[in-house]
């Protein structure tokens, strides 16, 4: 039996393992999973996941409960060798070992692209999973806490100071959504004023949103200065030591909250740790019908799809087009890849992956949004509930759907929740202390950044 093995459980790599088991023959194939997470991330709830519109858990596809017929292996790939045919896996538990494959598809996922910014590591969250997304939405609402004991001064403008660095779609539908939450949570806080509010957005470039034109993100920043914030554009982060952040417009202030969404990077195993091709941004060289590999030369039985893979934009209609790293390209390659995979076992043609964008849309906030495809912008309401009706649809499975759609019924009667649940990052500490009065540390000793 043929063994393929799928680096990575997420968008293209669940995709992929779904479409094979479906179609496998009994006794054609086994399909292998490996990934540190029990579960595929749906990366566009994460924003909701931030402002309590969805629940954590909705927003993560298990694979157990979807994956039936395929081996899950929860460790990370260290090492790809595909001149023996062999990838080094690193378990959760026990000691690293080597596993042969017969085909190999690499859709290990991008990381977070960081800097060598003084107090990055130390304060900032990421954007990119499931604990990162709640332990900023607990960090918020814990300061919110902490503000209302507070008298007006330094320490209560630093804990109701916000800012998020990056100005892509992550970033902006994240700050859009902390700022809703924080608007909102006035109304439980009479203590808190509107104009104690500081939020930031920071962006190195000179507009944000760079998949939409220039006129719709023009009122997106419009659009979020009128709610209060403020857009730093043609600006970086030049430090965030000890929570004093410093930009290159000059600004300089406290923070409370410092989440870091500027950008994706390659998964080191791909570009440090694999004698697969790789071109000079550390993607895997991809052909359009998925194999790794150019034109001239392929791969043999080597895939590769999503984020950390130079697929070819046929749609674009450019020879140096390359499909841009998001969910929807990532979704629609795994499903093709999983065809071409089972076309390639049994002797048949494959297909390459065209797909033609169905524009953008980003939530902005609760019952804010825009969407724009080709020269057709809609914004506002409107374009919230296009995001909530393609992404409900898109979400996997019908078992997901229906939860997200049911916490979503239940906010539209009874509001958003606002507990923080940010004491589970300690669970032992009310076992330990006897019920003795502490003073709580700061939420940052959890960070995932």
């Amino acid at each position: 039996m043929r063994e393929i093995v799928i680096v990575g459980g997420g968008y293209a790599g669940f995709y992929t393992a779904w479409g094979l088991e479906r179609k496998l023959r009994r006794g054609e194939a086994r399909v292998t999973v490996v990934d540190p997470r029990p579960y595929m991330t749906y990366q566009p709830f994460l924003p909701e996941v931030v402002a309590g519109s969805v629940e954590a858990r909705h927003a993560a596809v298990s694979l157990r409960r979807h994956l039936h017929r395929t081996r899950l292996i929860a460790g990370s790939v260290t090492e790809i060798r595909n001149s023996a045919h062999t990838v080094s896996i690193r378990p959760q538990t026990g000691p690293d070992f080597d596993l042969h494959y017969d085909v190999l598809v690499v859709t290990a996922g991008a990381v977070t692209r960081t800097f060598p910014i003084p107090g990055l590591s130390d304060q900032a969250y990421g954007l990119k999973h499931v604990e990162e997304a709640v332990a900023i939405r607990d960090r918020l609402l814990t300061s919110f806490d902490r503000a209302a004991t507070l008298p007006p001064g330094p320490e209560r403008s630093r804990l109701l100071t916000v800012t998020v660095v990056g100005g892509g779609f992550s970033g902006v539908e994240g700050f859009g959504e902390l700022l809703g939450l924080a608007t909102a949570l006035l109304r439980h806080y009479p203590e808190i004023g509107t104009e104690e509010l500081a939020f930031h957005l920071v962006e190195a470039r000179a507009r944000i949103l760079p998949e939409v034109t220039d006129r719709p993100g023009e009122w997106v920043v419009r659009s979020l200065e009128k709610r209060g914030a403020r857009v730093h554009l043609n600006t970086q982060l030049v430090s965030a030591k000890d929570g004093r952040v410093v930009l290159s417009d000059g600004g300089e202030y406290d923070c409370g909250l410092l989440v870091w969404t500027a950008g994706n990077a390659s998964n080191p195993i791909v570009h440090n740790h694999t004698d697969l091709p790789v071109d000079e941004r550390g993607l895997l060289t991809v052909r359009a019908d998925l194999r790794v590999g150019t034109d001239t030369e392929v791969v043999a039985d080597v895939w590769a799809a999503g984020d950390d893979a130079s697929v070819p934009d046929l749609a674009a209609g450019r020879p140096d087009a390359h499909t841009v790293p998001n969910a929807q390209h990532a979704v629609r390659q795994g499903r093709r890849l999983a065809k071409n995979i089972l076309a390639s076992l049994r002797g048949r043609p494959t297909k390459d992956y065209v797909h033609h964008s169905l524009g953008v849309v980003a939530t902005l906030g609760l019952g804010r949004g825009i969407f724009q495809y080709r020269r057709l912008v809609i914004k506002g309401f409107p374009a919230w509930l296009m995001h909530r009706g393609y992404h409900v649809l898109a979400v996997p499975s019908w078992e997901r759907k229906a939860r997200v759609f049911a916490v979503w019924a239940t906010a539209a009667l009874y509001g958003r929740d606002i507990v923080s649940l940010v004491s589970v990052q300690h669970p032992r500490e009310a076992f330990t202390s006897s019920g003795a009065p502490r003073r709580s540390e700061e939420p940052t000793d959890a960070v995932a950044g």
